[in-house]
């Protein structure tokens, strides 16, 4: 089981999250309380995962709260307003995610999950806004690219040299499409990989998997 600490601006975007995870058996979800600081809550409540709504502008004031707790979880970054900065920010450290609002529950869900397994989480729609990084930006790419790839991301890499589809292999693990998927989409990060097959060529060629 996994807790989860929802930390958003207001009461109703609090409960509204936490009528999208509802659904989940494998997760535990609590609200933070108000007028209770970041690390407070933390302490509280030993998540597993936080999941942290907050517009860009905020993003590094919120995240600065957390050096106040003793035990860090991994961070779920919700917002409107996805930047480069905060890109690069929330990638930097293993086991962060950042998603738009609009996210659908079971995408909040599959990150959740990920990032609980210590993986590096992005919405294909902010991947797409972080593409013209600058400096900065190609640095925390390069910090994606450097680490290696967990079990599980092997694991998927070797079904996909089988050829099975994202379906399929969410049967074979227990999990969901989306799961599968951000797998997929932080192996080519790590792998630096375009396509499933040029995926599959890298990790034959490095030792990762055999076909």
């Amino acid at each position: 089981m996994t807790t989860v600490l929802i930390a958003a601006p207001t009461a109703a975007a609090s409960a509204g999250l936490a009528g999208l995870l509802g659904a989940s058996k494998n997760l535990h979800v609590v609200v933070g309380p108000a007028g209770l600081s970041l690390a407070e809550q933390i302490d509280a409540a030993q998540p597993d995962v936080l999941l942290l709504d907050v517009g860009a502008a905020r993003a590094a004031a919120r995240l600065s709260e957390l050096g106040g707790a003793p035990r860090l979880p991994a961070v779920v970054i919700l917002t409107d307003e996805v930047r480069p900065i905060l890109g690069g920010e929330a990638l930097r450290a293993v086991g962060r995610a950042v998603l738009p609002r609009g996210a659908t529950g079971e995408e909040l869900v599959a990150a959740i999950e990920a990032a609980a397994a210590g993986l590096v989480v992005a919405h294909p729609d902010t991947l797409r806004t972080l593409q013209p990084v600058s400096s900065s930006g190609e640095r925390a790419g390069a910090a994606i690219v450097e680490q290696p790839l967990t079990p599980r991301e092997i694991e998927v890499l070797g079904m996909m040299a089988e050829g099975l589809g994202n379906k399929i292999i969410a049967a074979r693990l227990g999990i969901s499409e989306h799961t599968v998927k951000f797998h997929i989409a932080s192996m080519f990060a790590k792998l630096h990989a375009g396509s499933r097959t040029e995926a599959v060529t890298i990790g034959v060629r490095r030792g990762l998997i055999m076909i």
